[in-house]
């Protein structure tokens, strides 16, 4: 195919693709997708070989959050039935990382829900942060706190944070019908916060909000221009008593379509499978590391993940293999600033979905698999071992 050589020769020289490429990839059919990945997947092992960086999430503060994010349990207003907690202190987060690092994980996400720390939350995150690397040496640390002032990124790269986590989610022009309480604006602004600190930026998307192929694009784009070391493409996980509890857009293939536009869009940064990919992938997980570079281990935020052990046989079986605390993340050209030069790597993102082909949508054929989706009630913030 034509459009798949194209793609991975401009891939191997960092070279953008044109709109219309991108949107020829969300719009390629189910018998054209095996060499869909086949191409895209020499883009991956070019940049980044066989190996998988593994992270893993600590949920410091649970719930409870003032922002209106349809796609999140933790929103304002949400019936969700999830785990809700206030800040963990330094010593418990740091228990909780560890067991992510005895996994295999190489990076820790701290994440808190809110709109943006205060300077006290800014403080409380940074004794977690020194806590951890001083129990861990050579660990990664990624922040994840919402919306950022002036001085904060500052602050937290001092503590000794490596990256800062803050997606844009989905594209500009349909932000406002997702949140209402803050603007794509505030989003960009802080991603730049984060860039200019000399943190890793990490940003990425949602997919299957109900988004068309135009926005994914877009948002894509969007990132491409902001320059993150670490794209996550997130699946939206359809939380019970949240507004998008009824967006079942996504199949497997349609993951994998995604997967592969951002990886022709941005070849050499940090692609990483997180929230939903056991929900949407299901037992196409494995073709999925032939795409994405990254992922995280066990448990997310709110919801429960594949075990952990599952997590490390699977990548064994695929033929790939756990990048090393030792292994540099990132290509050489991207480590002489931001995440790269911080010990190895950067980690960002998500991305959003939209219908079987162009403005198409992409029911599974069994229905929506809402005995998939369950709510985390293990790890931080409870009593009980973490999945990991």
């Amino acid at each position: 195919m034509d459009l798949l050589n194209t793609l991975v020769d401009k891939g191997l020289r960092r070279e953008t693709p044109t709109r219309a490429e991108a949107l020829a990839v969300l719009a390629t059919s189910d018998d054209d997708l095996l060499d869909v990945v086949a191409a895209a997947g020499k883009v991956r092992r070019h940049w980044f070989g066989r190996r998988v960086k593994l992270n893993y999430l600590v949920n410091l503060k649970s719930g409870l959050c003032p922002e209106d994010c349809s796609y999140c349990s933790q929103r304002l207003g949400s019936k969700a039935d999830i785990l809700k907690y206030t800040w963990l202190k330094p010593d418990e987060a740091s228990q909780a990382a560890a067991a992510g690092l005895a996994g295999g994980a190489k990076r820790v996400c701290l994440v808190a829900s809110g709109r943006g720390p205060t300077d006290r939350d800014v403080d409380r995150v940074s004794d977690t942060i020194r806590a951890i690397k001083e129990q861990n040496e050579g660990v990664e640390v990624c922040a994840c706190l919402g919306l950022l002032s002036e001085g904060q990124a500052e602050r937290l790269r001092e503590a000794g944070a490596d990256a800062y986590n803050h997606n844009l989610n989905t594209s500009e022009s349909t932000y406002g019908d997702i949140t209402t309480t803050h603007t794509y604006a505030d989003r960009v602004d802080t991603v730049q916060k984060a860039h200019a600190a000399g943190l890793s930026a990490c940003s990425g998307l949602i997919a299957g909000m109900g988004e068309s192929d135009e926005d994914l694009v877009d948002v894509v784009f969007s990132l491409r221009e902001l320059d993150p070391d670490s794209v996550p493409v997130n699946f939206l996980i359809p939380f019970e008593g949240t507004p998008l509890a009824k967006e079942w857009n996504l199949t497997p293939q349609r993951c994998l379509r995604i997967l592969a536009m951002v990886r022709f869009v941005c070849p050499d940064v940090e692609v990483r499978i997180a929230g939903g990919r056991e929900v949407h992938l299901r037992t196409m997980q494995p073709l999925a590391l032939h795409l994405a570079n990254s992922i995280f281990l066990g448990d997310y935020l709110t919801s429960e993940g594949q075990a952990g052990r599952a997590d490390l046989e699977m990548i064994a079986d695929a033929g790939f293999e756990v990048e090393g605390a030792e292994q540099v993340t990132l290509p050489e050209h991207r480590t002489g600033g931001g995440c790269g030069s911080h010990g190895g790597g950067g980690t960002c993102g998500s991305a959003p979905a939209a219908g079987e082909s162009a403005g198409e949508s992409a029911h599974p054929a069994d229905g929506p698999r809402t005995d998939l989706v369950a709510v985390r009630r293990r790890g931080a913030g409870t009593d009980l071992a973490p999945n990991a």
